[in-house]
């Protein structure tokens, strides 16, 4: 530092040797480590500790990993509530779920996490809450230092009641039909579902049976819509719906049904962890894959193409999904639409990845 100038009058630009560092030391008792303590540990300015801290450019790479050393030797942390209220953002997407067991919705969230941290951004999930409670989860979001609202629903025809959100918060609804009071991301479940009935169709099955999923369930709901749509569109009447809860189990039982229904030559299941438990129960009771019975799944999980037979599947692109909805709420945040600001609704397109789980229809 030049002779006479004080750390206060440093330039921006640390192009000068720093002074000798004193010994490693944090500061007597036990208050917070400051931006002035890391100065001084590293002999360089308050300003240019705050350049390094906030990322700015403009500091030579060697200053640069002497004040990062300072802060580590010293276990500084910067005031990043702060800093945001300087900026006038926290850099956090809040993500409201109501569930986290189910493989759509941890692979929807990991999506939206990833593509949060490409922007720049953090992620803070709000725990689900009961259904009875729901609001309760909402009503945190005021409470949460977020500057905007992604929510992934799993219920049908949510109560638009219960999505109180703070005033002017920017918000996105993946996986259910808010399209009249959000911008809604949701995946192509219609085409998806219409591609894997047709296909079971274009190998010559008679018809499709179809193992839901549960009820309450958005995406349960259009994907059986459109199995039974298609089926009518051909002339051919539905089977009896089989409903499960999205889980192997609850495929295995549906399974061991459809297993001693003599005319079930096509399986499609609403998603691939269903369709697990129907392999299992099918090839117990001793109806093979493909050979007697083809089955479809919905997701293409990761797993899916170890199944015994590898799966016939629709592949869901979560990534994209995370990415609009990513998109869009930051779109929201910057542009700071009106209230009575047009909604949307973006489908991601979804295809069908063709197995050894499906196989021609050899009946009589």
């Amino acid at each position: 530092m030049p002779t006479g100038q004080s750390p206060s009058q440093a330039p921006s630009r640390e192009l000068e040797s720093p002074s000798p560092r004193p010994s490693p030391a944090r500061p007597a008792g036990r208050r917070r480590v400051s931006m002035d303590d890391v100065a001084q540990h590293a002999g360089v300015s308050a300003q240019t500790v705050s350049r390094v801290s906030n990322g700015y450019p403009g500091v030579v790479e060697s200053t640069r990993r002497l004040v990062l050393d300072a802060m580590r030797e010293l276990g500084y942390r910067p005031n990043s509530a702060a800093r945001a209220l300087k900026r006038g953002e926290f850099r956090t997407i809040g993500v409201i779920m109501s569930t986290l067991a189910t493989t759509g919705n941890m692979r929807t969230l990991e999506a939206i996490t990833r593509a949060a941290l490409e922007q720049g951004y953090a992620v803070t999930l709000l725990p689900p809450a009961p259904a009875q409670q729901e609001d309760g989860g909402f009503s945190r979001v005021g409470e949460d230092v977020v500057d905007g609202v992604i929510v992934v629903m799993e219920r049908h025809q949510l109560d638009e009641s219960l999505l109180v959100l703070p005033p002017g918060m920017p918000a996105v609804v993946a996986d259910t039909d808010l399209a009249h009071v959000y911008p809604v991301v949701d995946t192509d479940q219609d085409a998806g579902a219409r591609s894997a009935v047709a296909h079971l169709l274009e190998l010559g099955h008679r018809t499709v049976w179809h193992v839901a999923g549960p009820e309450e369930s958005f995406s349960a709901g259009r994907r059986a819509n459109a199995w039974r749509a298609l089926l009518q569109e051909k002339g051919i009447e539905a089977p009896p719906m089989v409903v499960g809860d999205w889980t192997a189990a609850s495929g295995y039982q549906a399974g061991l049904r459809l297993a001693d229904e003599p005319s079930c030559t096509a399986v499609f299941a609403a998603n691939d962890q269903m369709a697990l438990g129907i392999l299992r129960a099918l090839h117990e009771k001793g109806r093979r894959v493909p050979q007697d019975v083809s089955v479809v799944g919905f997701d293409d999980n990761p797993d899916s193409s170890s199944y015994l037979p590898p799966l016939t599947t629709v592949h869901q692109d979560f990534s994209e999904v995370g990415r609009r909805c990513i998109e869009i709420v930051l779109a929201l945040l910057r542009s700071r639409p009106p209230d009575d600001a047009a909604t949307t609704v973006e489908l991601v397109p979804t295809h069908l990845v063709v197995r050894q789980s499906t196989a021609n229809f050899r009946g009589p």
